[in-house]
């Protein structure tokens, strides 16, 4: 009975404190809301990035970014066959790779006791696209057609070696579930551009065939610990993008504004009796909701896209749930003013089915993510648009299964590459080397960390500053570590 008299003084207690004098926390944080949904986001002139998200976390220089679009390819795409070519692997096929190039490399449970490391080289020819000369595989000739606005990173590594950690550690900074993910980072400090759209928007899809097993998992797009209104918004492939989109039956709009605002009353009165964040938003998201009830119909009327718009993303554009849909309508929130989408394609985790799933991978992928870059350019919206695509990890160089014949390659951290374009990116390069067997990085390794203190330097976002305080210490996205990344930079 002590217990329970004193949990509910120590309520009492903080209703006292936040809500009770009509000026407390809980009547700024409701003030703000309002100021913000009446006004719309304050811009620096300088900058012209709304200043929505964390207090004093504006743009601490002017950002070559506002926006960015993730075509996160999940399972290891191989970058022994699409990015890091390696004549040597030819030259060498089935041997074994040296010991004295594998070293103590951390490998995954399935391969890491194995005692025969077999070579197994390109499925298929690389070629010199643009006028640059990045090579690419075969298998991407609408990505390498983009050479030119491209930056390979051939360089990246990290310590996971699984997928639902290596994932995390991407989008969060750390491998363990729990804290915030990198759209909601930049939807905390910069806020969002539009009225009627999330700052932050999620969508997924699979391979045709349906053979990656992975489950995407909504801490991906979590708020972790930041209060749950930058969380991201999934839009999903089945059914209405989003619960409760439309109207119960007989309920009209004009009925549902009223109800919103009687209860919207009523969350402002606990949000002054309590000054609980998660009040606060609560009615940002009812408010939300209400808006995209108008304005995600039109996002997905796809009646006034030029047929030819349309084509250049595959014949698979206007089949919802699929790449090539997800990356059509991520176009149509970048130019709506979203901070950041997030699309995740599973299908890349190729341990026995290389030879085969890998082209088709790439057939349903290649063609869509090039047309993603070449539409925002065609707009004008490259410029100020980071592109980012990759995995959580590559793949080995040496075959798996069968050593005489393997049919697979498994899961490799050490070295991998991903790409970007756009935002302040140097397109028409290629950033840090591998050795002859694409196992080790011998020029300007790229960790995780230092690719995130990247993405927020073309935000315009000292990473070191944009932090959260919870359970007695700041975090931030690149935990304590992370380097700038200046040679990707334009």
């Amino acid at each position: 009975m002590f217990q329970e008299f004193l949990t509910h003084h120590q309520r009492i207690t903080r209703r006292n404190l936040f809500g009770s004098a009509g000026h407390g926390i809980g009547a700024i944080a409701l003030s703000s809301l309002l100021t913000q949904n009446s006004h719309g986001a304050a811009s620096p002139a300088s900058t012209g990035v709304s200043t929505t998200g964390a207090p004093n976390a504006f743009p601490h220089f002017a950002p070559k970014a506002k926006r960015m679009v993730c075509l996160w390819q999940g399972g290891g795409p191989s970058h022994v066959d699409l990015f890091d070519p390696k004549p040597i692997l030819h030259k060498m096929s089935s041997q074994d790779i040296p010991e004295s190039i594998r070293g103590t490399t951390r490998l995954s449970t399935m391969t890491a006791s194995v005692k025969k490391w077999p070579i197994t080289p390109s499925i298929r020819p690389f070629q010199k696209m643009g006028q640059c000369g990045t090579e690419f595989s075969e298998l991407l000739p609408n990505i390498g057609a983009l050479a030119d606005d491209i930056c390979v990173i051939r360089s990246m590594n990290t310590e996971a070696v699984n997928h639902a950690p290596g994932v995390t550690f991407f989008m969060t900074g750390a491998q363990v579930p729990g804290r915030p993910s990198l759209g909601s980072w930049l939807s905390y400090g910069l806020g969002c551009e539009s009225e009627n759209l999330p700052a932050f928007v999620a969508m997924t899809s699979s391979d045709k065939q349906r053979t990656c097993g992975q489950l995407f998992y909504d801490y991906y797009w979590g708020s972790g610990f930041l209060p749950s209104r930058y969380q991201g918004v999934r839009f999903r492939n089945v059914g209405d993008p989003v619960p409760y989109l439309h109207n119960a039956e007989g309920l009209s709009r004009e009925q549902r504004r009223t109800l919103l605002d009687d209860i919207q009353a009523l969350n402002t009165q606990h949000l002054q009796d309590y000054g609980d964040p998660e009040i606060d938003t609560r009615i940002a998201q009812y408010e939300m909701a209400y808006k995209m009830q108008a304005s995600v119909p039109d996002l997905l009327d796809f009646s006034n896209e030029p047929k030819s718009v349309v084509a250049r993303y595959g014949p698979d554009a206007l089949t919802k749930g699929t790449f090539a849909n997800n990356c059509l309508i991520a176009r149509r929130l970048l130019e709506r003013g979203v901070r950041f989408v997030q699309l995740m394609h599973s299908g890349w985790d190729q341990h026995g089915n290389l030879f085969t799933q890998l082209e088709l991978q790439c057939r349903d992928t290649d063609q869509p993510s090039a047309a993603l870059v070449a539409d925002l350019k065609e707009r004008g919206l490259l410029d100020d648009t980071i592109v980012l695509w990759g995995g959580e990890f590559g793949r080995t160089p040496f075959g798996q299964g069968d050593p005489a014949k393997p049919t697979g390659r498994d899961h490799f951290g050490r070295a991998y590459s991903m790409w970007m374009a756009g935002g302040g990116v140097k397109g028409g390069s290629v950033y840090g080397q591998t050795d002859d067997f694409a196992w080790n990085i011998t020029r300007d390794p790229v960790h995780i960390h230092d690719l995130q203190a990247t993405i927020l330097h073309l935000f315009g976002i000292r990473h070191e500053a944009l932090t959260f305080r919870y359970q007695g210490r700041q975090f931030r996205l690149t935990d304590v570590h992370g380097t700038v990344v200046k040679g990707v930079l334009a």
